[in-house]
């Protein structure tokens, strides 16, 4: 039988994640898009996956900021981007 963590417990441990990554900004695409045009080469991870219909996920780190974005269709994303493909993006809540 596993351990049940209590809410305290999972509240710290969402505390912690956060401090251990930095701040995490959740952009709508086209927002995270804006962000995007602004680098002249940007690095992208991103996740696809789904369990009934797809989702796309994208991170992306901008004047030491990180900013994170989830859209139903892939983006458009600019030529010049580098991508890193990832099985999942995980973000603390």
């Amino acid at each position: 039988m596993g351990y049940t963590y209590s809410a305290a417990e999972q509240s710290l441990a969402i505390a912690e994640a956060i401090k251990a990554s930095g701040a995490i900004i959740r952009l709508e695409p086209d927002e995270f898009q804006k962000v995007l045009e602004r680098m002249e080469s940007p690095l992208v991870v991103i996740a696809e996956g789904g369990f009934f219909s797809s989702k796309y996920q994208y991170l992306t780190s901008y004047k030491g900021l990180t900013f994170y974005c989830k859209s139903r269709t892939p983006l458009n994303l600019p030529t010049k981007s580098e991508l890193i493909r990832s099985r999942k993006i995980w973000i603390p809540a």
